[in-house]
């Protein structure tokens, strides 16, 4: 498949799977007037117009229009049954997030609408909104479990995950959250739902395959930084790295913990100090802002100027789920990044592709134009500048998508 006279080649790799950092989270390197070469399902080559090879292969003219780097969702919950839209109304009339889990709504509404639901009906929906996200421009996803919170129904999310992976054309990553909420029959008995995770759910999890990672949800309506790094150990024992929800709504040790532990990323991040800061500077762990979340629930957002021009990465991702993100368009969250935390777009852009790709581990394969790399990207309608993107907020500027090297 060759692409030709694409007005903008979008996300050019001059540095090979490199991830961006502070200042060079600006840097984002185009072609005008490209012309882009796929073959099976790899990036073959790329260039000028003025070399563009003459070859017998199914083309694409792309005038007026840029081809992109497929979106990287490294965080979301897509797989679970039913909306809460009860809870939206609830926030709308003054209660937080924390009056609504206390109450039994939130994580604990959703555990108990998973309980109940088939396999198969979360396999149908799931699909369908991974069809959705597609078509968005996303071409790589995360998807965590953590609506189940026992062994029967963790297990059941982290195998529809699977079969998703078999049937989809998305690049999926699997993360047991198995700590996202103490379930209401161990409201009484922390420890003994710790226990559960650690010595019942997490041996299952490992013997069949069904996780990349493992997640904790750290805040103080959850789990404290100390148990949390007693599941992260657990986890590292069977080989699942932690990736880690934390700092949402408090500074509370969850970074450190995280580092310490060698966590590849840190997610949510609404609230961080100094100290935490300093820390995420000493470590491989990528800050993973998640803007929709805050903008859903009314709260503030990341601080994501201060975590940048500190010299770190960021990677953006949509926190795709049904109570504080029922979302998973990735373009109104680079909008977000830009209009409430004051990123460029093309800081917000290479957050949402090569760092993304980075929080999953997918940097040599995805996240970038690069020779060799996954052919997934997409050719967006004709737009003046990259900026226009984020810009027009609300349209779907995503024209055709391209996976693995055939168009969807």
């Amino acid at each position: 498949m060759l692409i030709k006279n694409i007005k903008t080649l979008v996300g050019v790799d001059e540095d090979f799977c490199k991830i961006k950092k502070g200042a060079a989270m600006k840097i984002l390197p185009t072609i005008e007037n490209a012309w882009l070469l796929l073959e099976k399902d790899k990036i073959a080559d790329f260039g000028k117009m003025e070399t563009c090879p003459d070859r017998d292969d199914e083309i694409i003219d792309a005038t007026g229009k840029m081809v992109f780097p497929s979106w990287c969702d490294s965080h979301t919950h897509l797989v679970f049954a039913g909306s809460r839209e009860g809870e939206f109304r609830d926030r709308i009339e003054g209660l937080s997030y924390q009056e609504i889990a206390q109450r039994g709504g939130g994580i604990l509404n959703s555990a108990k609408k998973l309980r109940n639901t088939p396999e198969e009906v979360l396999l149908e929906n799931a699909f369908q909104r991974l069809e959705e996200v597609k078509n968005f421009g996303t071409g790589v996803i995360e998807i965590k479990s953590g609506y189940g919170l026992s062994v029967e129904s963790e297990l059941k999310i982290l195998r529809v995950i699977q079969k998703l992976k078999a049937i989809s054309s998305l690049k999926i990553k699997a993360t047991f959250l198995g700590a996202h909420a103490v379930p209401m029959e161990f409201k009484e008995n922390r420890e003994g739902y710790i226990q559960l995770i650690i010595k019942d759910l997490l041996p299952q999890v490992a013997d069949e395959g069904l996780a990349d990672y493992i997640d904790v949800f750290c805040e103080k309506v959850a789990f404290s930084p100390a148990e949390t790094e007693r599941i992260m150990e657990a986890g590292w024992k069977y080989g699942l790295k932690p990736k880690i929800h934390t700092n949402q709504f408090n500074c509370m040790g969850g970074i450190e913990a995280s580092v310490k532990h060698n966590a590849i990323s840190v997610d949510h991040l609404e609230v961080v100090n100094d100290a935490e800061i300093e820390c995420l500077k000493n470590s491989n762990t990528i800050p993973t802002l998640l803007p929709s979340a805050p903008f859903f629930i009314n709260d503030h957002f990341p601080p994501a100027r201060k975590i940048i021009d500190a010299g770190l990465p960021v990677a953006l991702a949509t926190d795709f789920n049904p109570g504080t993100t029922p979302s998973g368009r990735m373009s109104f969250v680079i909008s977000l990044a830009c209009i409430k935390m004051k990123m460029l777009p093309e800081e917000a852009i290479n957050a949402a592709t090569i760092n993304g790709a980075y929080a999953l581990e997918l940097q040599k394969d995805y996240g970038s134009i690069a020779k060799g790399k996954v052919a997934n990207v997409f050719i967006t309608k004709p737009i003046p500048s990259i900026a226009f993107l984020p810009y027009a907020f609300g349209s779907n500027l995503v024209e055709t998508v391209i996976l693995n090297g055939k168009v969807e």
